[in-house]
């Protein structure tokens, strides 16, 4: 499915005393930057909102009127695009993946137990609560709802998104990720994504992807590969051989990819080489030990 992304800026982010939520950090990356980054195929993004730096290419717009709300806002996203759908986010869900981006497209493009397509599809969290800034819709069928509330109400302003949702046929899909729709409206909201950003089991993997998207490269990782050679060469050969030998690894593998090779092989098969070299490092020195001894 080719889509836009709509990723909804604004607010006031009153329990936050007003500070530019979108901009605030979560495991180094600015909030938007994470969303962002869940949505990186989409043909088109439009954040609606402040201008701000962003890590790729967007365009920008704001809700007529200022500070008008989600209803709004999100009709002036679709004022920018012409895609058949689009996928709406909230610019604040520092754990949203991709993997539930396209769970929310495969299902936006199902149909109903009726056999009717439907609307679209949209997150259901852990609780069992509805996330209608965590979804995948027709655009026709969000421009039609949201000309009807404009004609019946005179304004957009204030609307809660839920009159627009009611009058939907939505598929829910149940994030893989469970904290996939966790937002961060106070404070506390965000010492909480910086903590759990920091926990044991996801820690490496969220430095791999900062890391990538501060750099701007997009390769498949291999952690357990890379941490295997690493170990290697610091007892094979030398502690600091650890970090300079996976350097190496990277740049034969850039050299690869430039000359056509999948750069996610050439990751695999730069680290197979190269920890060879270290066990026969290792072993040529244990020949050299018992020969000494000798």
């Amino acid at each position: 499915m080719t889509y836009h992304a709509i990723v909804l800026a604004g607010g006031a982010a009153r329990r936050l005393g007003g500070a530019d939520k979108p901009a605030l950090s979560v495991g180094g990356r600015a909030l938007l930057d994470r969303v962002l980054d869940a949505c990186a195929d989409a043909a088109d993004t439009v954040v609606v909102g402040g201008r701000r730096p962003t890590s790729r290419p967007v365009r920008w717009t704001r809700e007529e009127p200022p500070g008008g709300g989600p209803l709004a806002a999100l009709a002036a996203g679709l004022r920018h695009t012409d895609a058949e759908w689009v996928l709406v986010l909230s610019a604040d869900l520092p754990f949203l993946d991709r993997e539930t981006v396209r769970a929310l497209r495969t299902a936006a493009a199902g149909a109903a137990p009726s056999g009717a397509p439907v609307d679209g599809a949209l997150l259901r969290d852990a609780d069992g609560r509805d996330q209608p800034l965590v979804a995948a819709y027709r655009a026709a069928s969000l421009r039609r709802g949201t000309a009807l509330l404009a004609a019946e109400h005179g304004s957009l302003g204030g609307l809660p998104l839920r009159a627009l949702t009611a009058g939907l046929e939505l598929a829910r899909v149940s994030a893989a990720a469970p904290l996939a729709s966790f937002d961060c409206d106070t404070w506390d909201d965000l010492a909480a994504a910086r903590a759990r950003i920091r926990e044991h089991g996801s820690v490496l993997d969220e430095w791999i992807t900062a890391v990538k998207n501060e750099l701007g490269i997009d390769v498949a990782v291999d952690t357990k590969t890379l941490l295997d050679l690493a170990r290697d060469a610091a007892h094979g050969v030398a502690r600091p051989a650890a970090p300079l030998t996976t350097f190496l690894v990277g740049y034969a593998a850039a050299q690869a990819q430039a000359t056509g090779a999948d750069p996610a092989e050439a990751v695999a098969e730069a680290s197979r080489k190269a920890a060879a070299l270290a066990l026969r490092w290792a072993a040529e020195a244990d020949t050299a030990d018992e020969t000494g001894s000798g």
